[in-house]
């Protein structure tokens, strides 16, 4: 493997951990006990002892919170009172909302150092420091704004960022509320949009029909959850720019950022990655141990995603599966992720958004919203085929066309409901 200054990075990883690790697992409340049990050294800590480290979960965050993460002399009144941190919560998908402390200014940093890692959004921002966003999301999703009532253009306006969506029903928008955010964005002239790519669709699918388009627009960030090849195909469609996703979470900040050459590389100054227990495929469930945000360190946090490493002779790639959660189990026993199904969809037109769900018994739905054409009867029975050779079944997949998918509570849209929906540990 040749040297370059990503796998650079990557390779100072161990020695970063070593000397931040010990810090936090003797005056962090959360990580004491484990540090005690594993009887790890005090002067450094190498990637072996990393892993003999049990693992966190959203449930270890919110228990005693904020007092398992702070340490002795510090008090939670005084830091926001100094104003040092913010408290944010993440949107709760996967289970209930958990309560975040973050350092005051940590969320716009870690995410310039992710979009740093793309060469032309990096060129972008050279060339436009204070760029304009539009942010299309659930409002229940954003850290930097919530609300439930209709607040006014001005108080949607947080920076450069205007956000434009009032509802987490994107399939109910009405054409006032489409004609609003088309005119907002307009107005705006934002160099990308910021989007959860299901209502960056519902929009991109207005302002197609109406012939909007948003001459300053250079690029379009998917965030917020999967990027279907669906969403994914409308957006390019509709605004003529690229479509890039950048992945993460909320308590983790972004973690991999798409390159203009389609891979997914990882922000190595802001978090260590593992893949665990990855199957014959190479794909595993992610642990996050992040690096730059010192008030609330997570070590070894189980973020419930699933990804695949992917080691390359200039850099270190990674694919994402999608929610564990989320993920089918085949007769065989086999994973079925998020990503595989959604490669069933790669080639064939006509969808805007979907939802497979396993009923039991060996019954099965497909439900899906159209684009402005939807698929034909070959193109069904296609679909049909792909999905049932992947799941390993024979019959029972129903498919039904629909204009109305429902989200979570949080807002955020699942594409697979397993019978037996599996939980974190």
């Amino acid at each position: 493997m040749l040297t370059t200054p990503e796998l650079m990075r990557e390779s100072a990883l161990p020695f970063r951990l070593g000397k931040m690790l010990p810090r936090w697992l003797r005056d962090v409340p959360l990580y004491r006990h484990a540090n005690d049990a594993a009887g790890l050294s005090a002067a450094a800590v190498s990637l072996d002892e990393l892993r003999r480290l049990p693992l966190i979960t959203k449930q270890d965050i919110r228990h005693e919170f904020p007092h398992n993460f702070l340490r002795d002399g510090m008090a939670i009144e005084s830091l926001l009172d100094r104003e040092l941190v913010e408290l944010e919560h993440t949107s709760g998908t996967s289970e209930e909302r958990t309560p975040l402390l973050l350092g005051r200014g940590w969320w716009a940093e870690q995410e310039e150092r992710a979009l740093q890692l793309n060469s032309m959004v990096a060129g972008m921002l050279d060339d436009y420091p204070n760029a304009r966003r539009v942010t299309i999301n659930s409002p229940v999703c954003s850290g930097d704004i919530c609300y439930s009532g209709i607040p006014s253009r001005t108080e949607r306006i947080v920076g450069n960022a205007l956000f434009a969506s009032l509802s987490r029903f994107p399939f109910l928008w009405s054409k006032a509320d489409l004609e609003r955010m088309a005119t907002e964005a307009a107005e705006w002239k934002p160099q990308f949009l910021d989007v959860d790519p299901v209502y960056g669709v519902a929009f991109a699918l207005y302002c197609e029909r109406h012939h909007i388009r948003l001459p300053s627009l250079q690029f379009i960030l998917c965030s917020y959850e999967f990027v279907s090849v669906t969403h994914r195909r409308i957006l390019q469609r509709a605004f003529g720019v690229p479509v890039f996703n950048l992945y993460g979470s909320t308590e983790t900040g972004h973690l991999l950022m798409e390159t203009p050459c389609g891979d997914m590389r990882a922000s190595f100054e802001t978090a260590f990655l593992e893949v665990l227990h990855p199957n014959h495929q190479g794909v595993g469930e992610l642990a996050v141990t992040t690096l730059t945000n010192d008030f609330m360190p997570l070590i070894r946090y189980r973020i419930g995603d699933l990804v695949e490493r992917n080691e390359q002779p200039y850099r270190t790639t990674f694919v994402v599966h999608g929610r564990a959660v989320d993920a089918f189990i085949t007769p065989d026993g086999l994973r079925v992720t998020t990503w595989q199904v959604d490669q069933c969809l790669a080639d064939l037109p006509g969808l805007a958004h979907y939802q497979l769900m396993e009923r039991g018994s060996g019954k099965w739905l497909f439900r899906y919203v159209p684009d402005v054409r939807a698929p034909g009867s070959t193109e069904t029975e296609e679909v049909r085929c792909r999905l049932q050779r992947l799941l390993g079944i024979a019959s029972g997949l129903e498919i039904q066309e629909t204009d109305l998918l429902m989200p979570e509570s949080s807002g955020k849209f699942r594409l697979g409901y397993p019978a037996v929906r599996r939980a974190n540990r």
